[in-house]
């Protein structure tokens, strides 16, 4: 249960950074954000991977809590950037048909 949670903790977290650079604001809302919205999602992501990284630490000590961090960072890291691969390759709005 715990790696559930500390996985959705790492997913927060790069999903808010992703949101926090400007070529997933265009791709996927359309505009940019503004930029006290950028900030509070750069703080946001930072702190959601540092309670990850807390959490990690309390329960299994320094040398395995640092282990399992890298593993959950790295998955969670690799989720968020191939979902952001296929929503780009996604076909956007109708299209016209050519001979």
């Amino acid at each position: 249960m715990m790696h559930a949670l500390v996985l959705a903790l790492c997913l927060a977290g790069f999903i808010g950074l992703a949101f926090a650079t400007r070529r997933p604001q265009h791709e996927i809302l359309r505009r940019s954000l503004p930029r006290r919205t950028v900030r509070a999602l750069r703080i946001a992501g930072g702190l959601a991977l540092l309670i990850a990284l807390i959490v990690l630490v309390a329960a299994w000590g320094w040398g395995l809590g640092l282990v399992m961090f890298s593993g959950h960072t790295t998955l969670a890291a690799a989720l968020v950037y191939v979902a952001l691969i296929i929503y780009g390759q996604l076909p956007r709005g109708p299209r016209l048909h050519q001979s």
